[in-house]
Formats: C-alpha cells, sequence, structure tokens
C-alpha cells in the first residue's frame, strides 16, 4: 500500500495539546511492519493512576482486548500502556496471549511496577503473529526517554491507514484546579463501533476514581464513538482507555464538578470520534444523519445507522446525486417501526420527499448545491413518535476500495 493523500476533511491545524502532570511518553520505529516510520508508543504513569476502559464486542477480539479486560477486572491501578501499530495480534492463538505477556513483563521490568498495572493495544493486520521479541527490549530505553510533550508524536505512532494524527484537548477550573483532559486516536477503516473505537487513549490530571472514569466512559461513547460509522464492520481490537493521574490535586468530583468533568470529556470524545469520521478510507465528505420521529430513541439510532452504512446512500453521497430514494430504501430495511405515508426526508434544509412522495416544491438544483459540499446532513422523519439520533459517517469511493484491495501489500 503506497503513501496516502491527507484526507480533504483534514483539520486545518492540529492542536498543541500540552503536557500533563504524572504521564510521560515516548515512540519508536520498531519496524513490525512500515519502514521509516514510528509504530511502538509508550505511556508512563509516575504514580499508580486510575483507569477505566471499554472494548469491541467482537466474538473474535484480539489478545491485548483479553489482556486489558482481565488487568482492569483486577481492580489494580495503572503504571503503563504500550501500543504497537501494523500487527493486531487479533486471531493469533496461543502465540497471540504469548506476545502479549512477554511485552507485560518487559514493560513492567522497565517501570518497576507490575504485569497487572501494564495495559496493551495493537491495531494492523489481523491474523499474522506478532513477535513482541522484537521490540520488547526497545521498552526500558522508551521509559527512559519519556517526556510529557509527546502527543503528536503519540498520535502518529498509531496510525495505520490513517492520513492525519487525531488529537483533542481541554483546559478548564475543576472542583478548586485547573486540568486538562487530552486524548489521541487512530481510526480510518474498519469503523462501526460496538463499544469503542479502534484505538483511543485519553489522560486527564484530574484526581478522579477509578469507577467514577468508568462509569462516565461507558456513558460517553454512546453519543460519540458508539455514534460514528465509516463501512459498517468492527474491528476486534476496538479500545478506549482513559487514565486520571491526580497530579491535579483538585477536590472531590461530585455534584456540579461532576458534571462539568463529564462535559469536557464529552467534548474531547466527541472530536476525536469526527476526526475519525472524517479521515474515513478515502472520505471526500462527511455527513451527519439525523432520525426523528421514531418509535424510540434506539429505533432511531438503528434507523440511523441503516441510512450511514448504506452503500447507495453512501456512493450517491460521493457521487453528489440527490437521490432521496436511497434513503427512503434504508429506513424502510431497518427493521424498525415506520410509515411509508408519513415519511418525510431533507438533505441540509432542503425538504425532498414528504407524506410518502417528492416534496411538490422539490428542486434539482437546490438539492445538488447542498450535495456539492463537504459537509452535509440528512434527515428523515419517521413521523411515528418521539424517538431521535444522530450518526456521523462519511462517502463511499473508490480509493476505499483501493485501499482495502492493497492492505496487505
Amino acid at each position: 500500500m503506497g503513501d496516502l493523500k491527507i484526507s480533504p476533511l483534514a483539520p486545518k491545524v492540529s492542536p498543541q495539546l500540552p503536557a500533563l502532570n504524572g504521564v510521560r511518553m515516548a515512540t519508536a520505529q520498531a519496524g513490525i511492519k512500515y519502514k521509516d516510520r514510528t509504530d511502538l508508543l509508550v505511556m508512563v504513569f509516575d504514580q499508580p493512576t486510575s483507569v477505566a476502559g471499554v472494548f469491541t464486542k467482537s466474538k473474535c477480539s484480539s489478545a491485548p482486548v483479553d489482556w486489558c479486560r482481565k488487568a482492569l477486572a483486577g481492580g489494580k491501578p495503572a503504571r503503563a500502556l504500550v501500543v504497537n501499530a501494523g500487527n493486531a495480534n487479533a486471531f493469533t492463538g496461543a502465540r497471540g496471549d504469548e506476545a502479549t505477556a512477554i511485552t507485560a513483563k518487559a514493560m513492567a521490568d522497565a517501570c518497576g511496577c507490575a504485569e497487572g498495572e501494564v495495559y496493551l493495544a495493537s491495531t494492523g493486520v489481523i491474523g499474522e503473529p506478532l513477535d513482541a521479541d522484537q521490540f520488547a527490549p526497545l521498552l526500558s530505553g522508551l521509559v527512559a526517554d519519556s517526556k510529557g510533550d509527546c502527543w503528536q508524536q503519540a498520535a502518529e505512532a498509531i496510525m495505520t491507514t490513517d492520513t492525519y494524527p487525531k488529537l483533542a484537548t481541554s483546559t478548564f477550573d475543576l472542583a478548586g484546579r485547573s486540568v486538562t483532559i487530552s486524548g489521541i486516536a487512530k481510526g480510518s477503516g474498519m469503523i462501526a463501533p460496538d463499544m469503542a473505537t479502534m484505538l483511543s487513549f485519553v489522560v486527564t490530571d484530574a484526581a478522579i476514581e477509578s469507577d467514577v472514569l468508568q462509569s462516565l466512559l461507558s456513558e460517553l461513547v454512546e453519543g460519540t464513538f458508539n455514534s460514528i460509522t465509516v463501512d459498517s464492520d468492527t474491528s476486534t481490537s476496538d479500545t478506549l482507555m482513559m487514565f486520571a493521574t491526580g497530579a491535579a490535586g483538585n477536590g472531590p468530583v461530585e455534584g456540579d464538578a461532576l458534571g462539568a468533568f463529564k462535559e469536557r470529556l464529552r467534548e474531547v470524545l466527541h472530536e476525536l470520534s469526527m476526526q475519525i469520521v472524517r479521515d474515513g478510507e478515502g472520505a471526500t465528505k462527511e455527513v451527519e444523519v439525523c432520525v426523528k420521529g421514531a418509535e424510540n430513541d434506539g429505533a432511531a439510532k438503528r434507523i440511523a445507522l441503516s441510512i450511514a452504512n448504506s452503500p447507495l446512500v453512501k456512493t450517491a453521497v460521493a457521487g453528489e446525486d440527490a437521490n432521496w430514494g436511497r434513503v427512503v430504501m434504508a429506513v424502510g430495511k431497518a427493521g424498525e417501526a415506520a410509515d411509508r405515508d408519513n415519511l418525510a426526508v431533507w438533505f441540509g434544509d432542503i425538504r425532498v420527499a414528504v407524506a410518502g412522495e417528492r416534496d411538490p416544491d422539490y428542486s434539482e438544483d437546490a438539492a445538488s448545491e447542498i450535495m456539492r459540499r463537504d459537509e452535509i446532513k440528512i434527515t428523515a422523519d419517521v413521523g411515528i413518535g418521539s424517538g431521535e439520533a444522530r450518526v456521523w459517517t462519511c462517502d463511499l469511493t473508490k480509493e476505499y476500495v483501493a485501499i482495502n484491495g492493497d492492505y496487505r501489500s
């Protein structure tokens, strides 16, 4: 697979993330799959750190996902994170488990912590054994060289078919202290998260307990990472983890303070998830799908995902074709209650269909102008209830086929 052009939807300016007290990072070129680029990231936490995580619901989850679930269940704080790109260490059998054990032991030895305090993530090709012995000797040097102002390099090291690094941050006052939430993510294809996204790691210097972090993360993922889709495929490796170093020394996070933290965390997760949509493999357009008038919110989301995942809808968007009939098709196939004669569809602010037929004021020129935009909103009012949902996706282009047809080359 050759060099990928940067997505036309990429942010014009990459945010500058400040160093966070309590966490240090380092990256390396381990040669796992890629040449002449970094593919290994470590995060080191100076003190035992609160940790939470959500992971793929895939029944073929990767060895690192299984490792992290077990580590979280153990209830220990986090002291380190190791992430590699280029090899997912998924569907690798006993050798996959051996690779995680080798990595965790090497990192634990380097940090002077327990192996159960080391968290792992891998992304890349499925089914290829990961040679942990190839990069385990690098970990002690990376720990020694780690530093706080390394967010950009960290985001770059975990990329696979991503065309740009994904970063987000927010600084605000919390319980008497200034705190920061910063995060990175990777993801471009195989994106239809089911509990998390491809890989995302969020760190705050706020003092907050693991059980509170877990509750917030499990709730907020639903309207952020679980509301995006590129190609309807859920990865074996989906991992979203959050760490709280406590170095800010704030007071108790409860009541209004908890609400403020939750809202800022939601903003960071939303921004990271939207960057993934805008970097969908081959994407040229960002699409927001809004469904209202459904039987309930769950039904609305399932209808929205039916629209967002439809290859026919997505290719119509790519071709700038105001083909509202494909939206009607996707509503009808979703398996949720709908009434053809109550259905209305909008592209942007142009209503193109109403009461079960084309809008009497429909203008092909006006609708086509909407479709030429980089950001497009599709709205469907099912007309039978009060359920609402929003999801985000991108168009489906020839470049997506080219990238994935050549992925292992």
